[in-house]
């Protein structure tokens, strides 16, 4: 009978844990490691000396949200070859024809990465071309490519959700997203 309780204690304290770890705020979750790769397309006045945000995630919500990704810059990359960098010194992000890798640390996802948003925060234009996410801790959430490929609207989240979706006659219907203030992680510099 002695063993009983106990276990059933032990059931019970387990239970509360989870349920108390539940509602941790986003700080004391887990951080990981993300690669983006961003290229900007070939066209004249493609470029940007903007502020770029930008936010990804998965199905479950875990949203990541970068402020000036501009400042994680870690090199240029050959757009032919990825696997080859252009210079190890890092340049200016975002310039017409280059392919930008960024190095950023924000919660972890727990599902493949299935939507991502750029913001340019700014005067002048910025047009990019193809971006995704590589995680490093487990490859198998990183993302498949975002196609951009026009002109970003100014100061407004622009991108691209493939997270849900219903088939329709009228084509796909995606659920809305709302993004909360709560999910702000600030990045470490």
């Amino acid at each position: 009978m002695e063993i009983f309780k106990r276990a059933i204690s032990a059931t019970l304290a387990l239970l509360l844990l989870t349920k108390m770890c539940q509602g941790l705020p986003p700080e004391t979750k887990a951080l990981c490691n993300y690669t983006i790769t961003i290229e900007t397309m070939c066209t004249k006045g493609a470029d940007t000396s903007n502020k770029i945000s930008l936010r990804f995630g998965d199905m479950k919500f875990n949203d990541v949200l970068i402020h000036h990704v501009n400042s994680k810059h870690m090199r240029q990359v050959d757009p032919l070859e990825p696997a080859v960098y252009l210079d190890e010194a890092p340049k200016k992000p975002f310039q017409e024809c280059t392919v930008d890798e960024f190095q950023v640390t924000g919660l972890c996802v727990e599902e493949p990465i299935c939507y991502m948003y750029l913001k340019l925060n700014g005067d002048d234009d910025w047009r990019p071309g193809v971006a995704d996410v590589r995680m490093s801790q487990a490859s198998h959430l990183s993302s498949t490519d975002f196609y951009f490929r026009r002109y970003l609207p100014r100061n407004v989240w622009y991108g691209s959700d493939m997270c849900r979706g219903e088939v329709t006659p009228f084509g796909i219907k995606q659920e809305r997203k709302v993004f909360s203030e709560k999910a702000i992680l600030k990045s470490s510099p």
